[in-house]
């Protein structure tokens, strides 16, 4: 984003937009701190600036990879999937994309607020590709992996974003070790984050991953996302699936 410094009254509204401080007052005048900027596009859009002076800036490679994993309606150009992840992870009724057996797992680095860079998603993909997990092919985190190994491009680790989501799915028996790598980069990784589990629920009405959970000592607190008018419908029935 960009500033007009002209055009720019101090008033001060768009720094209280920016969800990762980056716009200060400095002498009348708003500043944005292009290192903490997470091209989000909040405040061009949200905060209605009185003098128009804020309008985005063409961004370039690598920076313009900070708009898409930052703003709720941007789209990644390498994979054609709008926000940070992709939807199947709370549409898996539809797509069964995560059978009885399996697990889905999604680690989410950054939040509104806080950000992180995307040199931090390697930490964790480095671990997951030696142990062996099946990346989904859609996620925009998955574009930015150059090998088999786990290496993000070098070229934007540097790159600050709003958050950017790892999503990958596992043999059920194999969450105790995937816990482990988890567990030990919050020991280690200094960003925050957050871990998602997709699992069946089963006819009736248990959750089986549950007491993994409690037996590798997590306190677990299940919840479920019920999206509407994402089923399909049967045309002779007139019922939802």
């Amino acid at each position: 984003m960009l500033i007009k410094e002209s055009k720019c009254t101090g008033c001060g509204t768009c720094v209280i937009y920016c969800p990762v401080q980056a716009i200060t007052i400095i002498e009348n005048k708003a500043v944005i701190n292009r290192d903490l900027c997470v091209e989000c596009n909040v405040c061009y859009q949200n905060a209605d600036c009185p003098g128009k002076a804020i309008k985005p800036e063409r961004l370039k490679w690598p920076r313009v990879i900070r708009n898409p994993f930052s703003s709720v309606v941007a789209t990644h150009k390498l994979t054609g999937v709008p926000g940070r992840g992709t939807e199947e992870m709370k549409t898996n009724d539809i797509t069964n994309r995560f059978e009885h057996a399996e697990l889905g797992v999604s680690i989410e680095l950054g939040r509104p607020g806080v950000g992180t860079l995307l040199k931090h998603v390697e930490y964790f993909t480095l671990k997951l590709s030696k142990i062996g997990v099946e990346y989904e092919k859609d996620s925009p985190v998955t574009a930015l992996l150059i090998d088999d190994q786990g290496h993000v491009n070098e070229e934007v680790k540097n790159e600050r974003v709003l958050s950017a989501i790892i999503e990958f799915k596992i043999p059920s028996e194999r969450l105790p070790e995937i816990l482990r790598v988890i567990e030990k980069a919050d020991e280690e990784l200094h960003t925050v984050f957050t871990v998602g589990i997709v699992s069946r629920v089963m006819s009736d009405g248990t959750i089986p991953v549950i007491k993994t959970l409690e037996e590798q000592g997590f306190d677990v607190k299940p919840n479920a996302k019920i999206n509407i008018g994402l089923g399909k419908r049967k045309a002779k029935e007139g019922t939802l699936t």
